[in-house]
């Protein structure tokens, strides 16, 4: 029997390969939303503590990738999905919560506490909102990777309590709250899989009708204070590299790797932010705040499984 090159019955070598080729590619995409990400609690941090308030930031933010996006949605003549009950619940809990809560703890707490506090409890609520919302089961690795996470936590807290230092401020319980949110975001994109592009511009536009209007009628702003170069900075890279180019990239990974596998490994991208936040922001960064991101570093990276065969 004869088959087209398309209907060609697959081999399981074949689809070995293609599974191969759709992890390089997740692990691709998630790299390159590492590196933003990475980028962002630097950036975020450093414009919290300048003239602008949280609030500016979050305007600009969704302000800027409306801008980039409408234009280009006009070209598409796509616009029935932003009518989607799914993708406002990912816009109110992806976009807007995260958002509010992400800047606000920037606002209050040092880029480390974010490493810690947000990115190391991400792989907990990514696990249990999987759990909850996917049925996905955690395997050995996750158990194990959240268990180092927990202890390194642990450990952490315990230090910071003897040296009479364990002080968790308000920026903290936002951090927290933004982990939540995330993780929840996560497990949804997962179940509803809807395809990335129509992901990613309902959030944006969606966020933008919702927070902009609240925004110009009852939050404080000094983006009036602000120099232009301050607003082009944080317009530019968290419109369009966070909003966009990360969220894309994001998705792809989430869909190619895993709800959970991508929430783990995320949790290592602030650790070179906080690292960097010493000498470029002058933030302190203690013994127990170190103990405490090896601990999220190692959960993340999972290296004993370099150490078995399969």
């Amino acid at each position: 029997m004869q088959y087209a090159d398309d209907q060609r019955p697959q081999t399981p070598s074949m689809l070995s390969e293609q599974a191969k080729r759709t992890h390089l590619i997740g692990y691709g995409l998630l790299a390159i939303t590492m590196l933003i990400w990475g980028s962002f609690t630097l950036i975020s941090r450093f414009g919290a503590t300048q003239t602008m308030t949280t609030w500016d930031i979050g305007a600009l933010r969704f302000l800027t990738a409306s801008l980039v996006l409408i234009p280009i949605q006009i070209y598409r003549r796509e616009w029935r999905f932003l009518l989607d009950i799914r993708i406002l619940v990912l816009a109110l809990i992806g976009g807007v919560a995260y958002s509010i809560f992400v800047y606000e703890g920037f606002g209050h707490a040092p880029a480390a506490h974010a490493a810690i506090w947000m990115n190391g409890l991400l792989p907990f609520w990514t696990a249990i909102a999987a759990l909850i919302i996917l049925r996905e089961a955690l395997s050995r690795d996750n158990w194990l990777s959240l268990s180092v996470i927990a202890i390194g936590l642990i450990g952490m807290s315990s230090l910071m309590y003897a040296e009479h230092e364990f002080v968790l401020g308000i920026g903290d319980l936002f951090f927290v709250l933004a982990s939540l949110s995330w993780g929840i975001y996560t497990a949804l994109l997962k179940r509803w899989m809807l395809p990335p592009w129509q992901a990613m511009a309902g959030v944006a536009l969606l966020s933008t009708l919702i927070y902009l209007p609240i925004y110009v009628l009852f939050l404080p702003s000094r983006l009036a204070e602000a120099t232009l170069q301050q607003i082009l900075t944080q317009a530019i890279f968290q419109g369009i590299f966070v909003v966009i180019i990360a969220m894309l990239s994001f998705i792809g990974a989430v869909e190619r790797l895993g709800a959970v596998k991508v929430g783990s490994i995320l949790a290592l991208a602030p650790l070179l932010a906080s690292l960097a936040a010493v000498p470029l922001l002058g933030e302190p960064l203690s013994l127990a705040m170190i103990i405490g991101l090896i601990a999220v570093s190692i959960g993340a990276l999972q290296p004993w499984r370099l150490f078995r065969k399969d």
